[in-house]
């Protein structure tokens, strides 16, 4: 009878929780103003005690609305470091993009591909190691028309037999982002996260190393034959764009009467504060929003 009783006694206890509701989650934020000038510090002040509140401040990578965005036109830029050495130095080191290559590793696939020279958007190395390229833009190669459509960018090395011998190229870094119209940074590859691939079309006594700190071209001596060797990213996707992302303040165990904040550059932002309420049986949110004017 005992343990009967017991039992009903959990029931009870279980149906009475799982009735209870989850309550939607108040916060209220005031500030001494709505305008502000950049540098000094905006104290938010808070009324309630949501479960979580998230920051989101309005500027570029921590818009509210943009928390889901995972594709924009962005403008895809690389830029990288070169040095050349030994031999007759001259310009024997082309900068190639394509839009069309399938990404098949061989050379008849690389033929295949339409490749178009920028070697003249780069500076390379005449003789100076870390001869930095200036930032290079491959918008122009990103179609909205073909999303699925990425972008690559190699590396052609050619020379010929002659009396100096053949030259050493190095690549010493390289980098590849995303920039998005409202300023947001997308890292896509540095040199160690690029996806090389090296590709002997002439003389594979002397071809790409690859590393993930460079890429090495060997020098040769005046009997080594003529020479072509490519080296290729993988492919890089234009419209890339990481989520915009809040600060997360407080959480459950915490207790947040104020936040302080400082924004740099003017502009009008748009401030939102995602606030949730989380229980073993669900979970509420809701969003409180103001608008601050930053001016100079």
């Amino acid at each position: 009878m005992r343990n009967l009783l017991y039992l009903l006694m959990v029931v009870f206890i279980f149906i009475s929780c799982a009735k209870e509701k989850v309550e939607t989650p108040s916060l209220e934020v005031t500030t001494a103003s709505s305008t502000y000038k950049a540098g000094d510090t905006v104290t938010f002040n808070f009324k309630g005690n949501p479960d979580n509140i998230t920051f989101y401040s309005g500027e570029p990578g921590h818009n509210y609305a943009f928390r889901e965005r995972t594709s924009a036109e962005n403008d895809l830029q690389i830029n990288f470091k070169t040095y050349v050495q030994f031999g007759m130095i001259y310009k024997n080191l082309q900068l190639l993009v394509s839009n069309d290559y399938n990404g098949v590793a061989d050379t008849t696939n690389v033929r295949a591909a339409t490749w178009k020279d920028i070697s003249d958007r780069a500076v390379f190395s005449a003789g100076q190691d870390n001869t930095a390229s200036g930032v290079i833009s491959l918008k122009e190669f990103a179609d909205p028309k073909k999303p699925a459509a990425r972008i690559y960018v190699a590396f052609k090395y050619t020379d010929h037999k002659k009396p100096q011998g053949q030259n050493r190229w190095v690549v010493r870094t390289f980098e590849a982002s995303n920039i998005s119209a409202d300023g947001v940074v997308s890292p896509l590859a540095v040199m160690s996260s690029a996806g090389w691939k090296a590709y002997d079309f002439k003389n594979p006594s002397f071809v790409w190393s690859i590393t993930t700190a460079q890429l090495l071209m060997p020098g040769s001596n005046k009997d080594a034959d003529d020479n072509e060797d490519w080296v290729i990213t993988k492919g890089f996707d234009p419209f890339y764009i990481k989520p915009d992302a809040g600060v997360a303040l407080k959480n459950i165990s915490t207790t947040l009467p104020a936040y302080k904040y400082s924004y740099t550059k003017p502009g009008t932002y748009k401030v939102v504060f995602d606030v949730s309420a989380v229980r073993y049986n669900g979970e509420k949110r809701a969003t409180k929003e103001l608008t601050l004017t930053i001016t100079p």
